[in-house]
């Protein structure tokens, strides 16, 4: 512990950064997972666990009825799929049938009656998303993304198709193609039809999808397909169907993401609030909305930078808030007459939780986090809104430093981090963040910001970004940093941004183009746009034509905003913390900034991750990059860390 200490009683009173936090680092390991992909199969409910501790691989559980928990996959697999880099939707569960994405691999394994898992689909460069099942012809319906390499010789990167692969054999067959993205292949209740959806480059899904529909052939093909909703600037979202045969989805042919219904060729709109019922499609699989046999639908619905529970319908435009505990909410299902989702709140970190509608009465199924912090010493999030430039308005969450065993000399502010969310359309969490809660118990506050381009504040405010990447997110950090400062409720002259992917190149960008922070802790972020755009992957491999401009023309607001080209203007220390692995942000970005902070004598550190790739998953990985963090900020800001962590040296040369 830092030396020079004054106590009180049972108060110890020490400089802000220096406070022996109640919170082990390890915690943010041993004894947390990560939950994803909720599903049901009849009374049985299953779940993906992301664990740490097994080298960060997603394992599929399942929990009977009985309340019984078990794996349902094998041992050494990691159950998930690199399509679009970023996954999701990587099983499938319906009786004695189960099938998983086999990660190391790329190929589908299916689930023998022996208990044994074999592989379903040929041993290709083929990744496999979003199965459904096609029961009556015996298949599985299925997104592929195809890197073989004459297919990546031939389109010159991977090709992306809707798929059938039989049960028996594994034989793929292709049954839509010649666009350049598919996902949520979804089979009407009676079999005969089939939507799904398509878009092209330059867009990702929240620029502008396509609701398809078509019916099967005899022979399982399908026929001639329509359009139901969206187009090359609408977004759609999450087709699913309700007993009854109608198509229920979310759209955005206006200002907001709004609940929508098909049935025999008629379109109503179900919801009419100022509030996003879908999150942008960074993976495939996202559910926040489930049709119920009385012609209503449970949904999320995200307004003001957090999730509301709404019952919706029967009717149009009929929607009811229904009173719940939590401010984030995804994978809804349902199972029986309650409802199963992912969820979190302020308090509760993420878990899956069970909830009756009918009485309001919830049950919490299983935990991110074994590990419960004291009332006393948990740093609540305040949703707090700024002004930023061109007299608009910004959002934020900051988190005040919280430790009952200690407090600051009198007159002291705290330093703050500042950080914002990955994947610029995403949003600022309102969950308990054991990140968030690691820095606040050692006496660090946090401000999450939520700049233009985000999610949950209506398409004009996402729509902000578009060009302006690397001017309106950075506008909007400083901004909420200097809102924090002139209320004294941070140190001005102790402020440090923070950010992995595309918040990394927001932290980078900020330092390169202004001079508010004092440091910058930035994972896999980029240096470089040029680069990006030319060793990037499919999915997001024209996403700044949108966010800068078209590449090449736009080249001289690649080069202007390109913080990596532009070191000699970054004054101030930078830790680079990259994953060996990652494809989505790949080495060379960091290696490219790090040379830069070299050439130009700006202290540093680098940390690459062995096996780790866009996001880091293994227990020693993430303990040791907090740890660097926590060195990081002691050197930074001028506080001795109080836990014993292994020092990273800042290089200058």
């Amino acid at each position: 512990m830092a030396s020079g200490l004054e106590r009180g009683p049972g108060v110890t009173v020490a400089p802000y950064g220096s406070w022996a936090a109640p919170f082990p680092i390890d915690w943010l390991t041993h004894g947390s997972v990560r939950l994803s992909e909720v599903d049901v199969d009849g009374d049985d409910l299953m779940w993906l666990e992301g664990r740490p501790e097994e080298g960060g691989r997603q394992a599929l559980v399942r929990r009977s009825a009985d309340g019984t928990v078990t794996d349902l996959g094998p041992a050494n697999v990691n159950v998930r799929t690199r399509i679009h880099e970023y996954g999701g939707a990587a099983y499938l569960v319906a009786g004695d049938l189960a099938v998983i994405s086999d990660f190391a691999t790329g190929r589908l394994l299916r689930r023998t009656t022996s208990e044994e898992w074999q592989p379903l689909t040929p041993n290709r460069r083929w990744r496999f998303a979003d199965l459904e099942l096609d029961a009556g012809r015996g298949r599985l319906l299925a997104i592929r993304e195809d890197h073989e390499p004459s297919t990546l010789e031939r389109h010159g990167e991977a090709e992306n198709t809707l798929v059938a692969i039989d049960l028996v054999d594994g034989t793929v067959t292709t049954l839509a193609w010649g666009r350049d993205f598919y996902g949520a292949p979804r089979l009407s209740p009676d079999g005969a039809r089939l939507a799904w959806l398509e878009w092209d480059h330059p867009n990702l899904p929240w620029d502008g999808t396509e609701l398809r529909l078509a019916e099967f052939g005899p022979d399982g093909t399908i026929g001639e397909a329509m359009t139901v909703a969206g187009a090359a600037d609408t977004w759609v979202a999450q087709p699913r169907w309700a007993g009854d045969g109608s198509l229920w989805f979310v759209a955005e042919p206006d200002e907001w993401m709004s609940l929508h219904r098909w049935h025999e060729g008629r379109t109503e709109r179900m919801t009419a609030i100022d509030a996003e019922f879908a999150y942008p499609d960074w993976q495939l699989g996202y559910a926040t909305f489930v049709p119920r046999p009385d012609g209503t639908a449970l949904a999320v619905g995200r307004s003001r930078g957090r999730d509301r529970l709404y019952q919706v319908g029967p009717a149009p435009g009929v929607a009811e808030e229904l009173p719940s505990p939590w401010t984030e909410m995804d994978f809804v299902r349902s199972l029986g007459d309650r409802l199963v989702m992912i969820a979190s709140s302020p308090s509760m970190g993420q878990a899956i939780v069970a909830f009756d509608p009918a009485t309001g009465a919830s049950e919490v199924i299983r935990r991110s986090s074994e590990h419960e912090l004291a009332e006393a010493d948990l740093a609540t999030g305040v949703p707090i809104e700024f002004p930023t430039t061109g007299d608009r308005t910004a959002f934020g969450i900051f988190y005040a430093p919280r430790n009952a065993r200690f407090r600051a000399p009198e007159g002291a502010r705290p330093p703050v981090i500042v950080t914002s969310h990955g994947g610029p359309t995403s949003a600022a969490s309102t969950g308990r963040s054991l990140t968030v809660q690691a820095f606040t118990t050692r006496g660090i506050a946090v401000l999450d910001v939520d700049y233009g381009g985000s999610t949950g504040y209506g398409r004009s405010y996402r729509k902000r970004l578009e060009g302006q990447w690397g001017i309106v997110d950075v506008d909007d950090c400083v901004a909420g940093a200097r809102w924090l400062a002139d209320q004294a409720l941070v140190d001005s002259d102790r402020m440090v941004i923070r950010g992995g992917s595309a918040s990394g190149f927001t932290t980078l960008a900020a330092l390169a183009f202004r001079d508010t922070f004092a440091g910058g802790i930035t994972y896999f972020g980029i240096g470089d746009l040029r680069g990006f755009v030319e060793d990037t992957h499919k999915f997001e491999s024209r996403y700044l034509d949108r966010l800068v401009g078209p590449w090449p023309d736009a080249r001289a607001a690649y080069e202007a905003r390109s913080p990596g080209l532009h070191a000699q203007d970054i004054g101030v220390p930078v830790i680079v913390l990259q994953g060996a692995e990652d494809r989505v942000v790949p080495p060379s970005e960091a290696e490219r900034i790090v040379s830069a902070l070299r050439d130009n004598g700006i202290p540093h550190a680098y940390l690459l991750f062995p096996g780790e790739d866009h996001g880091f998953r293994q227990a020693a990985s993430i303990r040791r990059a907090f740890e660097a963090e926590v060195s990081f900020l002691g050197q930074v800001l001028g506080f001795e860390p109080a836990d014993p962590v292994a020092p990273v040296e800042l290089q200058r040369g």
